[in-house]
């Protein structure tokens, strides 16, 4: 495994946090609109942050809005985000640790080049699975 990282979640202000915390924190921060995402997005969610990630030596934070009908609760706004080294491993992971939990993103192929999916396990913890595939030449 290469990583476990802290996902955030947002209801409408991931800009706002994400530059807080890059000023707190310092690092790189890389902030993606759902605007620049593949596909159709609603122009009510066109602002809103698809996919953030600040970066300053071991801090790893990443982050999103939500959107559409995922409804927003404080306290079920984080994810831990494990990066595999490779598909079996992600597979292995993520058959392990939702054994008696709810799969909420079955693992699949991204537009993003990862193998992707997320759970909630058996004790309501949420976990995302980002197996970044390796580039082709």
């Amino acid at each position: 495994m290469k990583e476990v990282t802290t996902y955030l979640t947002f209801d409408g202000n991931c800009r706002q946090a994400m530059e807080f915390y890059k000023r707190c924190l310092g690092g790189e921060l890389f902030l993606m609109p759902l605007s620049e995402a593949p596909g159709e997005t609603p122009l009510e969610a066109k602002d809103r942050i698809m996919h953030a990630n600040l970066k300053n030596g071991s801090i790893s934070l990443m982050a999103s809005d939500r959107w559409g009908d995922h409804p927003y609760l404080k306290g079920d706004n984080f994810a831990l985000c494990i990066a595999p080294e490779s598909i079996e491993e992600t597979e292995k992971l993520f058959g392990a640790l939702g054994e008696k939990g709810k799969v909420t993103m079955a693992l699949q192929d991204t537009f993003w080049g990862a193998r992707f999916g997320t759970l909630v396990d058996q004790f309501g913890i949420n976990w995302m699975f980002n197996f970044e595939k390796p580039k082709t030449a």
